[in-house]
């Protein structure tokens, strides 16, 4: 008889990702989880007291995966508009998972601007300021406008209601990045 294999709570998070991936975050529990693992609902209610603390634990995970993501940028792209691009692209080729990070209320920020402030931010921030050239304020400043933009459309991708256009859409994102500047070097000489 092989010996029985051992499900550990890494094994459980990725197979709500799954669960994620292929149903929305909606559809777990310790049934769908355990089907994905193949094995009982014991092993997922042992590591997991509640489906909550496993929601929040996939969170963390789908957070890491979208990170990561977006920060894939290619060489000599310019790195503000490669993280816009990649952040709606995420929408498109995931938008189960985008639903579940924006769109489900388990972020760990209350509000958008804790989100801009959190330190998770820091990398893409300093992806922008060596970027623009900018201080940490000011690109804090065009973060937000190119953020709520982007945000915009891939929440619009994700839920179905726009076909992905990856010229018009970069094309978009470039405008509004350039305006975003403007305002922000503008401010310096009024």
């Amino acid at each position: 008889m092989p010996p029985k294999t051992r499900v550990t709570e890494d094994n459980i998070i990725k197979a709500a990702i799954e669960v994620i991936r292929q149903s929305g975050f909606e559809k777990i529990n310790a049934r769908t989880v355990s089907e994905q693992l193949h094995c009982s609902t014991q092993p997922v209610l042992y590591h997991f007291s509640t489906i909550d603390n496993l929601k929040k634990a996939a969170y963390r995970q789908a957070d890491q995966l979208h990170t990561q993501y977006i920060m894939n940028t290619p060489p000599g792209q310019d790195p503000i508009l490669g993280i816009g691009m990649n952040y709606i692209r995420f929408a498109v080729e995931e938008p189960q998972l985008f639903r579940f990070l924006f769109q489900s209320g388990y972020a760990e920020e209350n509000t958008f601007l804790d989100m801009v402030d959190s330190e998770k931010l820091v990398p893409v921030l300093s992806a922008m300021q060596e970027g623009a050239g900018l201080s940490r304020q000011k690109t804090r400043d065009v973060f937000i406008t190119v953020a709520l933009f982007a945000h915009g459309y891939a929440s619009i991708i994700a839920n179905n209601r726009l076909e992905f256009d990856e010229k018009l859409i970069a094309k978009h994102l470039e405008h509004a990045w350039n305006g975003a500047v403007l305002a922000a070097t503008q401010e310096d000489i009024l």
